[in-house]
């Protein structure tokens, strides 16, 4: 059961400004359509605001720091949802996995675990494994020889983590996930395909949330490597020796190609395509389905399949969506041209 949490309290996480009674106690968060009265949510804008301000029964509400006549407790920041999203870690149900070493995980003899580190039931850590204090590797999660994890990492179950690879504190990957397989490399000859052996490895640096069922494939030769403070969302593809730079975010179902080199602060949104060898500057954006085929100078906005600048791309869908009107213009156009060549030659 979820331990109650004091409005004043709530208040000094957010460093906000309480209005109110700072002594109700709250029991949850929700979203403010949906908040019942012993529930905190929160007002992103003002204009949210005064949509829900009357019919939301949320007992105090989080608002921008200019908000007047809220009509209740409430705590005025200057970013409601990043209010949100720490008093969200408030409520958050705790890992389930307590320290020390499940009866039937298997963990070998020359593996080293820092302080408090939980190791959860069926989990195998394999040969010269370092494992940084507090991490917690939840059911099923494989770990395998040489691999290196840092401090505060979060593994979700059956989770699969290869050999002889790098990874940085307080990474959080999440269930299904699988980092440093081979990459797919084959010599195509007439009678077949002959695998590239993958003998690289994958460094994950400091503050990186890998989503479920991700795959990011380990080097040819040297590394795959994800930057410090990305965030990777569920069923991603990262291919051999891609460098994806730092604090990025690549949504579900995006496909990075081999070699691909990602600036920092590049956001791929959801079923985007960025083909292999080419570079994306700092700064892009790709929307969602966009298909990257050359390089990208910094700051960037592109769309499309392919892709191209965005606002060009919007033009060449306004364009095609009037292609049926057009089409019938020109039949209309053709057959009076007809006519007046018939007409031409009868004369």
């Amino acid at each position: 059961m979820r331990r109650l949490r004091r409005l004043e309290d709530l208040s000094r996480i957010v460093a906000g400004e309480l209005v109110g009674n700072g002594d109700l106690m709250v029991k949850g968060i929700a979203p403010i359509a949906e908040a019942g009265p012993e529930e905190i949510t929160f007002a992103e804008s003002l204009k949210v605001l005064a949509k829900y301000r009357d019919t939301t029964e949320a007992v105090a509400l989080i608002v921008p720091k200019d908000a007047q006549d809220v009509g209740r407790p409430h705590i005025k920041v200057a970013n409601p949802r990043l209010a949100f999203a720490q008093v969200l870690r408030e409520f958050a149900w705790p890992p389930e996995v307590m320290p020390g070493i499940h009866g039937s995980a298997v963990v070998h003899e020359t593996a080293e675990l820092g302080d408090n580190v939980a190791i959860g039931p069926q989990v195998v850590v394999g040969k010269g494994v370092k494992i940084g204090a507090g991490t917690i590797l939840m059911g099923g999660v494989y770990i395998g020889a040489e691999t290196i994890l840092g401090e505060n990492c979060l593994v979700y179950p059956n989770v699969c983590i290869r050999e002889q690879l790098q990874i940085g504190n307080r990474v959080i990957v999440h269930a299904g996930a699988i980092v440093g397989e081979d990459g797919f490399g084959f010599v195509t000859l007439p009678d077949g395909h002959v695998k590239v052996p993958h003998i690289g490895t994958v460094i994950i640096e400091d503050d990186v949330e890998i989503g479920a069922n991700t795959a990011i494939e380990r080097g040819t030769c040297g590394s795959t490597i994800i930057g410090r403070g990305s965030k990777i969302g569920n069923l991603v593809q990262v291919g051999h020796n891609v460098k994806l730079g730092e604090n990025c975010l690549v949504v579900a179902m995006t496909g990075i190609a081999g070699s691909a080199i990602i600036g920092d602060r590049v956001t791929l949104a959801g079923q985007s395509g960025i083909a292999g060898h080419l570079t994306v500057g700092n700064d892009c954006v790709v929307a969602a389905r966009g298909l990257v085929a050359g390089d990208l100078p910094p700051g960037s906005f592109v769309s499309g399949f392919p892709a191209r600048p965005h606002r060009e791309n919007m033009r060449v869908i306004a364009a095609q969506r009037r292609l049926p009107e057009l089409m019938d213009r020109v039949k209309e156009l053709e057959g009076k041209l007809a006519r007046l060549l018939n007409d031409g030659s009868n004369t």
